[in-house]
């Protein structure tokens, strides 16, 4: 394994060709088309926070969120609305009676993901994306497979956040820099000729004495939320969280369906009798205001701030929210805006069945958050007792990454994953740019396939042709036998100013079998990632490649979650052999 360490610290990316923007061409013309808007909101009686107005209509080439053009998004909503009913080529894969009904899971909505595709480095040097610590996809596959006897649609596979699921033994930082970085290279088990490049980092861990916390659980109890996935194991959930709770925290709680209202008020967290009480007299019934729930605990939470701590709002939801600020547009804007005042935001989707991943997934991003979903009460220990600092402290926010492929040693690349996480190549240095936060003891891991010069592929004979000419005298990334070379950009959790830290990789020639058991682990959760979602890319990646490598690299495995994997691994290829 080829660890690198930091080279310099706040130094000049190199030149080189502006990156490709471009969406897919199957679905541009979608952009030239009106963009939806959503109704105006009310604001909850009392509150000093002003209404939303509602958005003008952007034209296409607007801004862009996380590197996608707003308009196309706003187009592409339509496809995915409809991609939940199985329209569009995408599976039903549903076993419920209807949309939103019984055990099934038809009324699930999921973003369309167009996966990333190859780039040659002599047009497209940098790679550019927000990291991404969610790990909802997982649990939602977990849930298909292993409850609903079915397989996931392709769109609710985020092949990121199921590598992310897991830990991984990287070494913490030194020093004051938040996190350490962890890059390595060998064959990529699924295309031999092909490169397989891990970039990781590892927040830096906090003890026991964390920062005082002022929690705003916000929960859904509309009509919905009823089945017993859903209220029933959330509120076994919050409990959990409740009893890690101490003196020098505060817990309120917010409930929302037609209306919604203040069930517990600040309440310090060694009063866990109270809290708990308050958790056991909710039930279910009536539609969801999601809008004007959010708007009341956020107003909660700055009404409790307590500078210099934890000041975090938990929506526990399945996402179906059906009256008042229900667009996704006005709901992502209302988070971000809350985001600023220093409230941050923990998303946990429940159930199957109307979960509206889509847009819990959207309003995490923007809302300086994380994102996971809870199908299970393993699930919830994992995320509010095991990670509990993780999910609830962050360590640092607005975490770029971009990575410049030297193209000396490298044909073409490909992001494996975080297709709703990709950057505009200038949105790097524009500090004005969201992007996601690393949470204390958190770990983030990105895949890249690389061809390598010289190498024969079938994927080269599928990518534009290049005038090398054109290109002979640009200057490589760092040194001439350089792989790559990685920019970080983070700021400290108050700061309004980024940092910068620069890695660089060297091919040295490993082999996949000579790499640590989580290199190899973590590529075979990517090539199952890649089989479920059909793609095309997926090489010589079959359910029985991946059980072998993952049954080898195993290892420890103190909770049981790869024993659990090669069991949703064994579950898939059941259901594929069956159709």
């Amino acid at each position: 394994m080829t660890d690198s360490t930091a080279v310099k610290e706040d130094s000049e990316i190199p030149e080189s060709d502006e990156e490709s923007t471009q969406v897919d061409k199957r679905v541009t013309s979608l952009a030239s088309g009106p963009r939806p808007t959503a109704e105006g909101s009310p604001v909850v009686s009392g509150l000093s926070t002003p209404p939303l107005t509602t958005p003008r209509p952007i034209p296409a080439g607007g801004n862009a969120m996380y590197g996608r053009d707003s308009a196309i998004k706003a187009a592409l909503g339509s496809v995915a609305r409809k991609s939940r009913d199985g329209q569009f080529g995408l599976p039903n894969n549903a076993n419920g009676q209807g949309e939103g009904e019984g055990p099934g899971m038809r009324g699930d909505q999921f973003d369309f993901i167009f996966e990333n595709r190859f780039h040659r480095p002599l047009t497209s040097g940098k790679s550019t994306f927000s990291i991404d610590v969610d790990t909802a996809s997982y649990s939602k596959v977990r849930m298909y497979l292993m409850q609903a006897n079915s397989m996931p649609r392709p769109d609710a596979v985020r092949i990121e956040e199921l590598v992310n699921y897991f830990a991984y033994a990287y070494d913490p930082p030194k020093g004051d820099t938040p996190f350490s970085s962890h890059l390595s290279v060998s064959d990529c088990p699924w295309q031999p000729t092909h490169r397989l490049v891990r970039v990781a980092l590892q927040g830096r861990a906090i003890d026991d004495d964390r920062p005082a916390s002022n929690l705003v659980f916000l929960i859904d109890v509309s009509g919905s939320m009823k089945s017993a996935n859903k209220l029933s194991l959330l509120k076994a959930a919050m409990k959990m969280l409740a009893e890690q709770l101490g003196e020098n925290d505060q817990v309120s709680m917010v409930v929302y369906a037609g209306a919604a209202g203040v069930v517990l008020p600040t309440t310090n967290g060694a009063e866990t009798h109270e809290i708990v009480a308050a958790l056991e007299r909710l039930s279910a019934g009536g539609s969801t205001n999601g809008g004007q729930g959010i708007e009341l605990a956020y107003q909660m939470a700055l009404d409790s701030f307590i500078p210099g701590g934890v000041n975090r709002v938990l929506l526990c939801t399945d996402g179906d929210f059906n009256v008042g600020t229900t667009g996704t547009d006005q709901l992502v804007r209302l988070a971000a805006e809350r985001a600023k005042n220093g409230v941050q935001l923990t998303v946990l989707g429940f159930g199957m069945g109307n979960h509206n991943d889509a847009m819990l997934e959207q309003i995490s991003n923007r809302g300086n958050g994380n994102y996971a979903f809870i199908d299970t009460l393993n699930e919830a220990r994992k995320v509010l007792v095991e990670q509990m600092h993780g999910t609830l402290v962050t360590i640092a926010k607005d975490v770029k990454i971009q990575v410049v492929f030297n193209p000396s040693t490298v044909t073409a690349y490909r992001l494996i994953g975080y297709e709703n996480r990709v950057m505009r190549t200038e949105d790097f240095d524009d500090d004005n740019k969201d992007a996601g936060e690393i949470g204390a003891g958190h770990r983030v891991t990105a895949l890249y396939e690389v061809i390598p010069t010289g190498a024969e592929s079938p994927i080269l004979s599928k990518l534009p042709e290049v005038d090398e000419l054109k290109y002979q005298t640009r200057t490589a990334t760092g040194t001439s036998d350089d792989l790559l070379t990685v920019y970080v950009r983070y700021k400290d959790p108050e700061a309004e100013k980024s940092k910068k830290l620069t890695f660089e990789l060297h091919d040295e020639g490993q082999r996949f079998g000579d790499m640590d058991i989580d290199f190899r682990f973590a590529s075979s959760v990517a090539s199952f990632g890649m089989l479920l979602r059909g793609s095309e890319y997926a090489g010589d990646s079959s359910y029985d490649a991946v059980l072998e490598i993952a049954s080898e690299a195993s290892g420890p495995d103190k909770h049981g979650y790869r024993s659990e994997f090669l069991q949703m691994v064994e579950k898939a290829k059941e259901l594929s052999d069956g159709q």
